[in-house]
């Protein structure tokens, strides 16, 4: 899968932070997005890698099988 340096460097954070967060790690938790990064977010999202889910006025970062599945093979991370 194709994707920008920044974005694939977000989805490693996510992935390598999951094991804190139960596999669904806190948007701005230990990886912080902000107005730079929420667009990679977002290509993480159309990508179908992960979703976002809102609960309790707090953003958490829920990958799909897809996104689980190239966690695994690019950093060795399962989730």
């Amino acid at each position: 899968m194709e994707m920008t340096v920044e974005s694939k460097k977000l989805f490693k954070e996510f992935a390598l932070d999951a094991g804190n967060w139960s596999g669904i790690p806190l948007v701005n938790g230990n990886v912080e997005v902000n107005r730079k990064t929420r667009g990679n977010l977002s290509d993480l999202v159309k990508k179908g890698l992960v979703k976002v889910v809102t609960d309790s006025g707090c953003e958490w970062v829920v990958f799909t099988n897809e996104g689980k599945k190239l966690a695994l093979e690019w950093f060795q991370v399962s989730i």
